[in-house]
């Protein structure tokens, strides 16, 4: 643990950064060899890793279990069917057993089928030069703000709609619900209709509608999100995957809609905000969302689930209870892991109440100053910034963005403090060159639905 940036509540913390830059450093120190990851997703898109490793039969342990967790977060920053590898025959047959029915790496591969709708693969090339070769697309997004429209936030906690007329806000109301918890897929479907149809009364026409929500969607429709992780497949299939295109046929047959994931969505409302590009966004809500707006000012077409990606190699990291994995971003920049770490500052939270009211009990406890409160803000600050050293390898960041619950009252402030401080001392070249920012309280509360309506043209 030695030169590790430590974390008040969890001193067993190994950032995925700072393990990742001593496996370099040892590697590069002597003999070593070359790596090639290609990862093959949509429309041949395709991103390619190289990298050196030790050559095998040479801590053959070591380089599968950081690799396997560095190819985890390739997939799960920029999405993928098929995994290619060259370069090393002990690592291709330990990822190749991972992501094998039934491997640890299982809820991935079936997460990633369903999205691409291909069987996921893993393949190795002798030749290097039949490797798949790198393919990159952006896009612009959002930033429509003309005529009557409506943006309709989905989180996992509450349901955020705003009615916005040629960029001003004429109405806006947050609902609590508890998505996760409704295997019926009504229950959703009629509350993204009643927030629709509240919105609409507020405005004398509906030009455009807007959903920002968690999941992955490919042409407005809904492949995989948690929100609605309790509806079973056969019903999902037939009502949820073109859940929003069907409510906002409710609020007019011809209304032009646009779905985006809540993370994207975070990072375009702070771009728009501030007038900036290269933004990272990241919600801690229920769970960890993220987006990018790179430094052009477009979506890039990555998946950017930030919550499957590693960010702890300790081995007793917590378990994420959807995916099963240890040690990824929705233990650590969420609510739960706001809960998770009062219960071991010593703070009793009733365990009958939902985690949305355990965390304002935590937030009123830090308003009043409690110490242990603020040790627990503390930590996940250092989360936050030894999570953005790690996700700077894949993203090109100028400003982070901050929304979600967590980050709501004096705590937030705490937490952005602290994940400077970490940043700095994990990826010491960063410091400096990143900037951090929470919206002020109206704007992150509607800020995400305000975005939205802006998505289609």
């Amino acid at each position: 643990m030695e030169g590790y940036v430590r974390a008040k509540l969890d001193p067993g913390f190994l950032p995925m950064e700072q393990v990742l830059r001593a496996y370099e450093r040892d590697v590069r120190a002597g003999e070593h060899a070359r790596l090639t990851v290609a990862i093959e997703r949509n429309h041949g898109y395709c991103e390619v890793e190289t990298l050196d490793v030790f050559p095998d039969g040479v801590d053959d342990a070591r380089n599968c279990a950081v690799i396997e967790r560095l190819v985890k977060t390739l997939l799960w920053v920029y999405g993928g069917w098929h995994i290619c590898i060259h370069g090393s025959r002990v690592i291709y047959a330990h990822l190749k057993a991972a992501y094998d029915f039934g491997g640890p790496c299982d809820f991935d591969r079936g997460f990633m089928s369903r999205v691409y709708e291909r069987p996921f693969a893993v393949e190795y090339f002798e030749d290097a030069a039949g490797m798949p070769a790198g393919h990159r697309s952006a896009e612009a997004i959002g930033r429509h703000l003309g005529g009557c429209r409506i943006g309709f936030d989905a989180g996992g906690s509450d349901r955020k709609v705003s009615a916005v007329i040629d960029g001003e806000t004429v109405f806006s109301e947050e609902v609590v619900w508890h998505p996760k918890e409704q295997a019926d897929p009504e229950y959703h479907y009629q509350g993204v209709v009643e927030a629709l149809r509240t919105a609409a009364g507020k405005m004398p026409r509906v030009d455009a509608i807007g959903v920002s929500s968690a999941g992955v969607y490919i042409d407005n429709r809904v492949m995989v999100a948690s929100l609605f992780i309790k509806v079973p497949d056969d019903a999902f299939e037939k009502r949820v995957k073109n859940m929003y295109l069907d409510a906002a046929r409710e609020i007019g047959a011809d209304i032009p809609v646009a779905v985006a994931n809540d993370g994207d969505v975070t990072a375009l409302a702070g771009a728009m905000e501030m007038g900036v590009t290269g933004v990272l966004g990241i919600a801690m809500g229920t769970s960890e969302a993220g987006g990018y707006i790179d430094v052009d000012g477009n979506i890039t077409g990555w998946i950017n689930e930030l919550a499957f990606v590693p960010l702890d190699m300790q081995d007793k990291a917590p378990v994420d209870d959807w995916s099963g994995d240890r040690g990824c971003g929705a233990s650590y920049l969420s609510q739960d892991a706001a809960i998770r770490l009062a219960r071991k500052a010593g703070i009793a939270l009733d365990e009958t109440r939902k985690p949305a009211e355990n965390l304002r009990v935590l937030q009123a406890m830090m308003e009043e100053g409690d110490s242990r409160a603020r040790a627990v803000y503390e930590t996940i600050g250092v989360y936050l910034g030894c999570a953005v050293a790690y996700y700077a390898r894949f993203y090109d960041i100028r400003h982070v963005l901050i929304m979600g619950r967590v980050t709501s009252g004096e705590g937030g402030a705490i937490l952005l403090g602290q994940a400077r401080e970490a940043l700095g001392a994990a990826a010491p070249e960063l410091d400096g060159r990143i900037a951090f920012h929470i919206p002020d309280e109206s704007s992150r509360r509607v800020g995400q639905s305000i975005a939205a309506a802006s998505l289609p043209e």
